[in-house]
Order: C-alpha cells, then structure tokens, then sequence
C-alpha cells in the first residue's frame, strides 16, 4: 500500500493551496482517509479525515471553515483543498490511510502513511 502526496509549495498568507494524495490500492474506496501535519518543533496534529463513502467529514478546529477534504474513489485521491492560509498552517503535511471506515482524527487508526508535502506560508 503506497500514498503519494503533492501538492505543496510556498504561499503568501490569505492565498491557496490544494494537496492531493494518490492512493495505489483500490481498497482505500473501503477506508477512511486523512490529512496530519508537523510543524518543525511540534508534534504531529490531525487535520481533517473523511470516511469511505465521503459523506462524513471531520475537522480540526484550527482549519475548520478554512480547508476541505475531499476524495475521488474513481481515481483512489483524497485532496485537501485549502484556503485563507495563515502563517502558522506552516508544516509538513502528511495523508494516511485508516483501517477503519468512518472519519477519525485518533491517529493509531491510520496504518498507512504517505512520505509528506511541505507547505510554507509566508507572513
């Protein structure tokens, strides 16, 4: 099982971004997906997930109202669309893959990580 995230990039603050993640496996049309990410110094924090279906979503509160995730079962993408970018979205962004169905932020429900993409978003 393999994720593929791109996407990343260097953005001034109030612009946009969109990360997209290609998974290899037809499987994932059964699985939760999400989106982390990892500020140097930080620990790594939940972003967003979306449940296998799409139909159920899940934000952090940091981003909630600012990014959106999305997936295209057909083509095995999740994409996390986001907008109003502020300085402190800064980080290493990563998707992964639960082992469950439903949308969760908890962490130790993803087996399968992506390599991660870097956003910068400048002040």
């Amino acid at each position: 099982v393999q994720l593929q995230a791109s996407g990343g990039g260097l953005v001034q603050a109030g612009g946009s971004l969109r990360l997209s993640c290609a998974a290899s496996k037809r499987t994932f049309g059964n699985n939760g997906l999400g989106w982390f990410r990892q500020a140097p110094g930080k620990e790594r924090e939940f972003v967003a997930a979306t449940s296998w279906s799409g139909g159920t979503t899940y934000y952090a509160d940091s981003v909630k109202g600012r990014f959106t995730i999305s997936r295209d079962n057909a083509r095995n993408t999740v994409y996390l669309q986001m907008n109003s970018l502020k300085p402190e979205d800064t980080a290493v962004y990563y998707c992964a893959g639960a082992a469950v169905s439903f949308a969760t932020a908890a962490s130790a429900r993803y087996p399968y990580w992506g390599q991660g993409t870097l956003v910068t978003v400048s002040s």
